[in-house]
């Protein structure tokens, strides 16, 4: 499918970090017999898990909640204050208390930049 759309070789892919073995080798030495080509991708980012309340979001566990469902409690401006928290490749706990520490930091950076514009 990738290819399809950005052709026979690709900058940068990505994908879950229990994608690497095997779903990802696979995936590589299908498209690069397919291409004929010897490097397919250049560059795998593989991205850690987002758990709730400590387990790893899932819709079998019913442990899933939609943007738009944290958005009705959390601003998107908190959200990403979240995201920007956590390394892209290690596990994010969506939880109040992950969230508040967001909330602290967001109002940290409120206040920092508040002040530095009176001056």
């Amino acid at each position: 499918m990738a290819s399809e759309l950005l052709g026979d070789t690709i900058d940068v892919h990505s994908g879950g970090e229990d994608l690497k073995f095997p779903h990802h080798d696979n995936e590589i030495a299908q498209s690069e017999a397919f291409h004929q080509n010897h490097q397919w991708i250049d560059y795998f980012i593989h991205a850690g898990h987002l758990h709730i309340e400590g387990l790893k979001m899932s819709k079998s566990l019913k442990n899933f909640i939609t943007i738009k469902g944290s958005l009705s409690v959390y601003s998107a401006r908190q959200l990403r204050t979240l995201f920007l928290l956590h390394k892209y490749d290690s596990v994010m706990n969506y939880n109040e208390n992950t969230m508040s520490e967001a909330i602290i930091t967001e109002n940290t950076f409120k206040s920092f930049f508040s002040m530095s514009t009176g001056c």
